[in-house]
This record gives structure tokens, C-alpha cells and sequence, in this order.
């Protein structure tokens, strides 16, 4: 796919999906898309179906738009999915994919085999964001297009510190703050700031987290029951696992904690594990640096699992 418009010709309608429990990468590039085809294609009638976003990202222009509740029955021209990489983590609004005369699927996870009829993904890029950008003409990506992309970008690229990160991410960055967007602040207020309640719920899983395989491995937890006692949902959990990452001889770090039916893992490797691996054969997917998976186990069986696998690569690497 060259770029976005030259898929928009003769399309009337447009559903833009992304993940359940959508983050930076997943917000910024679905409201990236919906304000260009809202500015520079004003004929097409688009809306975002999101599960509900972080208050965080509620400054983006369009955020107020997002559809979370996916009741209606409405059939789109064109459905394009963006930072997904199967169609089961597309939650409730799988629907209007499967009725969509036509289908996209925009993602950067090594774990996406194309499921869509037109598939745009390319593992490498550091964020689905980063590949927006280079599917719109650059003279017309608005100051509230740059906010978004730039938003994505940072939140998947750790605020430009992860291994994805590429010196076409840093040119397209710099290209994004030429358009006037104030990067500092969508920095520190998006990424770094952080509640009382949600410092202190990450000092618990911090204190109380521990170490496996010599070390090489650090697991944090948090239940249901936590999140009530610090008054704060899953959405508030965000950087407890790359806090985890970066102590000093982990090789990965994993942090769970539960949902409905189960656990939500999140993982993170500082390079010589796949974690992407380990999360495709729990269910899951993700990035070779990042991953995650929903599991039905009790932690005690998660963790052996996660040990297993992590020594196995570890072990291997040694042959």
C-alpha cells in the first residue's frame, strides 16, 4: 500500500478499529488516521471504535468522538485496522471488520500474519504511528495529526529508548515537531506524570515483585483486590513493567495482573530473549522486545511457565 488516500477513492463510509485495552501507539495512530480522512476527505463519514482510552490521551483532537460502545449495526465501505495484530483482539467491534466491504490491517507486531485482504505491516517500524505517517502526504499532516502520531510514537518507542527506535524514527519525529506540536509537554504529561495512586500501586509491585533464574528474570503482580485498595483500574498499571525492566542483570521482566477470568502479562526483554516467542505460545503476540498474552492459569503456573521458557532461550543462546 502506497498510501491511505489512494484507498479512500469511492469510499463512503469508514471504521477504524484497534486493540482491547488500547494504549499510546494504538490511540494515536486510530485518531492520526480519523483526523485526515475528517479534514482532508470531509465527505467520508468515519468513526473510531475504541474500548475507553486513558484520560491521558483525552487532549487529542477527536478523542471525544471515539465510539466505545459497538451496539449498532452499522455495515462500513472500508474498515481499517490499526496496531492489531489478529482479528480476536479487535474485542466487540470485530463485527464491523467482519461486514466491511473492504478491509486494511496498518501494525508493526512480528506476530501479525495478515489477516486483513490489505495488510500493511511491517515488524521493524518502532509503532503503527510511524507507519501512518509515511502512508500520508506530508503537507497534510495538521498540528492535531503530528499530536497524535507523535503520541504513538513515544509511547512505543519509550520516549525514543527502545531498540526499535531508528534514525527514520528520529527524522520523522523532528518532522512532527516542525509542525508546532508542544513535544515537551505531551512528554512529561502522557508518559512520566503519573497519580499518587498509581505510585503507590507501583511501589507494591516493586516491593513485593521477585526474582527467578539466578536473576535473569523479575516478575511483579497485582490483583484485583490491589486495584480496589489504591483505587485504580488496569489502565493505571501503565509502566510498572518497564520500571521492572531496567533492574540491573534482568534479562526479562514480566508483570501480571488480573482481569476478568484470568491475568493480563505484560513482557519486556533487555535483548538476548524473544519474549514474542514466549507470548505466541501462551496465546498472546507482540514485538521481539515487548509482548503480552491473557492467560487463564494461576500465577503460580504462569510464573513456572515463564521460567521454562525463558531458560529455554537462555540455555539455547549458550549453544
Amino acid at each position: 500500500m502506497e498510501n491511505l488516500a489512494s484507498n479512500l477513492t469511492q469510499v463512503s463510509s469508514v471504521a477504524i478499529l484497534g486493540h482491547i485495552r488500547p494504549d499510546g501507539d494504538c490511540v494515536g495512530s486510530c485518531l492520526a488516521t480519523w483526523n485526515y480522512i475528517r479534514t482532508w476527505f470531509p465527505q467520508i463519514r468515519a468513526d473510531v471504535y475504541l474500548e475507553p482510552i486513558p484520560n491521558i490521551f483525552r487532549f487529542l483532537q477527536g478523542a471525544e468522538q471515539i465510539k466505545n460502545c459497538c451496539d449498532s449495526e452499522e455495515t462500513y465501505d472500508l474498515c481499517i485496522v490499526q496496531d492489531c495484530s489478529d482479528r480476536e483482539r479487535l474485542g466487540a467491534a470485530v463485527k464491523y471488520y467482519e461486514t466491511a466491504g473492504q478491509t486494511i490491517c496498518i501494525d508493526h507486531h512480528i506476530s501479525n500474519h495478515g489477516f486483513a485482504k490489505i495488510n500493511h505491516v511491517f515488524p521493524r517500524a518502532s509503532s503503527t504511528s510511524e507507519l501512518i505517517f509515511g502512508l500520508l502526504e506530508e503537507d497534510k499532516i495538521t498540528k492535531e495529526i503530528a499530536e497524535c502520531i507523535y503520541v504513538g510514537m513515544v509511547h512505543d518507542t519509550g520516549v525514543f529508548q527502545y531498540s526499535s527506535t531508528t534514525p527514520e524514527t528520529m527524522n520523522i519525529a523532528g518532522k512532527l515537531m516542525a509542525k508546532g506540536i508542544d513535544f515537551t509537554k505531551i512528554v512529561d504529561e502522557t508518559f512520566y506524570t503519573k497519580t499518587y495512586n498509581q505510585n503507590r500501586i507501583m511501589g507494591k509491585a516493586l516491593l513485593e515483585s521477585r526474582l527467578y533464574l539466578d536473576g535473569a528474570l523479575i516478575v511483579g503482580l497485582i490483583t484485583q483486590e490491589d486495584m480496589r485498595a489504591f483505587e485504580v483500574l488496569p489502565k493505571h498499571l501503565d509502566g510498572i513493567v518497564n520500571q521492572l525492566r531496567v533492574t540491573r542483570d534482568v534479562e526479562v521482566a514480566a508483570f501480571l495482573y488480573e482481569i476478568a477470568g484470568g491475568w493480563k502479562l505484560s513482557l519486556r526483554s533487555n535483548g538476548r530473549v524473544n519474549v514474542s516467542e514466549i507470548a505466541v505460545s501462551f496465546g498472546g503476540g507482540g514485538h521481539v522486545m515487548a509482548a503480552g498474552a491473557d492467560m487463564k492459569e494461576p500465577p503460580e503456573e504462569i510464573i513456572r511457565l515463564l521460567c521454562a521458557g525463558v531458560k529455554a532461550q537462555l540455555d539455547g543462546a549458550k549453544q
